[in-house]
């Protein structure tokens, strides 16, 4: 059953949900490329697909069936949307920056620090200046901030070979997996401007 969890609030969701939409389907892969904790991350997977927002297949092997995820059309309308709000978050921040404004940087930081990781991770914001800016602002980097700052272009190559891997061992999951789209689950109505006026019905938790 999933927790109670508004997955809109929750940074390491949309970490996962990120790592899924650039190829990683198991729950071991994500972990490696997230650096998040892999009981953590079959957690957060469970609250993913009882909310619908990605798609969970059983894909049988000759010695054993693995599960696997990929992320549906809610979960990339949703992952879409919140990638366009920290991503002027990152512009709010940069211009701070640039603009030698440590009063504004530390009160953007205040407000949005814990979507530093899920910025790094994604590739919203650079490490060089995000490191900079630490720097300039006297603080230390958290240690998701720094694990992620650390293994931002590993994980930009994982995710590359993580989806040549996919197109080989998906060869036959067409089958098995279904439609991957959700379903009826259309993402057509959502507002792309933000994540807060989202309303996806059902039983739907934001």
């Amino acid at each position: 059953m999933s927790r109670d969890v508004k997955v809109n609030e929750s940074p390491n969701h949309f970490i996962v949900l990120d790592a899924i939409g650039r190829g990683m389907k198991t729950a071991d892969k994500i972990s490696k490329v997230t650096q998040l904790d892999q009981s953590e991350v079959e957690l957060i997977l469970n609250d993913l697909a009882v909310q619908r927002l990605v798609v969970r297949m059983e894909k049988k092997g000759f010695f054993r069936s693995k599960t696997e995820f990929v992320i549906n059309e809610t979960g990339q309308s949703l992952l879409d949307s919140k990638k366009h709000e920290l991503e002027q978050k990152a512009n709010d921040l940069q211009q701070a920056y640039g603009n030698g404004n440590t009063a504004q940087l530390q009160s953007l930081m205040q407000a949005d620090r814990a979507w530093i990781p899920m910025m790094l991770f994604s590739g919203l914001m650079n490490v060089m200046f995000f490191a900079s800016m630490m720097s300039f602002m006297g603080m230390a980097m958290s240690p998701q901030e720094s694990s992620m700052a650390g293994d931002a272009g590993s994980a930009s190559d994982s995710t590359d070979a993580g989806s040549d891997t996919a197109g080989q061992e998906d060869a036959g999951a067409t089958d098995s997996g279904g439609d991957s789209s959700g379903g009826g689950f259309e993402g057509g109505g959502f507002d792309s401007s933000g994540g807060s006026g989202m309303d996806f019905g059902g039983d739907f938790n934001f």
